[in-house]
């Protein structure tokens, strides 16, 4: 598969973005340009990521990270505009929901160059969130949507889309997964340094605006968590925002009970997810990712767009007792239940996710004609 040199231009923002992007950022080479709207941009975190995850140096926007969603989407998008301008790529890649990937899209749309949506057709059917109207404002512009399972493409179909511009490729956190997490004997030594013993604790995590938004949300949530600690180690790798929400709301002291720390690396944070008894989350990726991983998850949210995770792997619960209860169900499972997960095929796909993709951008750019 030869493509021109920076031919693909490849629109993010987010770390869960380039986590998901990276195999085909690799696989197509030199055609890719990676261009970093900066939405979370931030060199402890974002900057991070790029480095272990050995992605190329991108093309960073400016003036778009922490501000309200409309002025993220507008800044990117004049800036992707004069760079799509400058520097015509024949094609355009986005993943997900982001405001990064409205940018993208949108951008790519403004100049008529064939649009690739990356994990097409995702539906919470819930309005209230921001996410539900980028992906479905994506999904209705994108030349080629890659829906990861037959459910999404079922989403896709139902709202009128052309079968013609869908494809179902799996997800691209499969191999994600597969590639970065650590080999066996680097777990042991992490779980070592951690002072942690495998199937012996919880891991959580908690960012989502629903829950760090609203404080009676946020203290039912560490409340339960606190009780949960009671019976085994819950770690929790705290976000800086989450944080300030936390000492904002005056909950400080219920974080005690649990061990709390800086946020991790995606190889670390895997790997930890590995061994953990149970996952306790309201982020997205980790509802795929506990089903590669083979284990279970509370996610809590009020909706979520990936129902597939749930039919085995993970019970959706809002802030509050649900949260507790949920737990000690799948806890009480115990070895046999962690073991039953781990012998379940994932259903997000096989792992070639992202060689489906390359093999649909080559067939994309050779029919674009290229200017003299």
């Amino acid at each position: 598969m030869q493509m021109p040199t920076r031919s693909v231009a490849i629109v993010l923002g987010t770390r869960p973005e380039l986590v998901k992007l990276t195999d085909l950022v690799r696989l197509l080479g030199p055609a890719a340009h990676l261009v970093h709207t900066g939405q979370h941009y931030d060199e402890e975190l974002s900057g991070r990521f790029l480095t272990e995850l050995g992605l190329p140096e991108p093309t960073f926007l400016s003036g778009v990270g922490g501000r309200p969603r409309a002025v993220q989407i507008s800044a990117a998008l004049a800036q992707l505009d004069e760079l799509f301008t400058a520097e015509p790529p024949l094609a355009v890649v986005v993943q997900g929901d982001t405001n990064a990937a409205l940018s993208g899209a949108l951008a790519a749309n403004a100049r008529g160059i064939p649009l690739l949506h990356v994990e097409a057709g995702l539906r919470s059917h819930d309005r209230a969130m921001p996410e539900e109207h980028n992906r479905v404002l994506i999904d209705r512009i994108a030349d080629v949507l890659c829906a990861a399972t037959p459910e999404n493409r079922a989403n896709l179909l139902a709202e009128g889309i052309d079968e013609a511009r869908i494809a179902v490729t799996g997800n691209t956190v499969v191999e994600a997964v597969h590639n970065q997490l650590p080999t066996e004997d680097e777990r042991t030594a992490l779980l070592a340094r951690h002072g942690l013993a495998a199937d012996s604790y919880v891991l959580a995590t908690v960012h989502r605006p629903e829950n760090t938004d609203d404080p009676a949300a946020l203290r039912a949530i560490l409340t339960e968590l606190a009780a949960l600690a009671e019976r085994l180690p819950v770690v929790l790798p705290l976000h800086p925002r989450t944080r300030a929400r936390i000492e904002a709301a005056e909950l400080t002291h219920l974080l005690a009970p649990l061990t709390v720390g800086a946020p991790l690396g995606y190889s670390e944070f895997l790997a930890l997810a590995r061994h953990s008894a149970l996952l306790v989350s309201d982020s997205g990726g980790i509802q795929e990712e506990c089903t590669v991983l083979g284990r279970p998850l509370v996610v809590v949210r009020r909706s979520t767009e990936r129902p597939e995770a749930m039919a085995e792997f993970a019970d959706l619960v809002r802030p509050g007792p649900e949260i507790g209860r949920a737990a000690h169900r799948r806890l009480a499972s115990g070895g046999a239940g962690l073991a039953r997960l781990a012998a379940l095929p994932s259903p997000f796909g096989d792992g070639l996710a992202s060689d489906r993709i390359a093999g649909l951008l080559a067939g994309i750019t050779a029919r674009v004609p290229v200017a003299a």
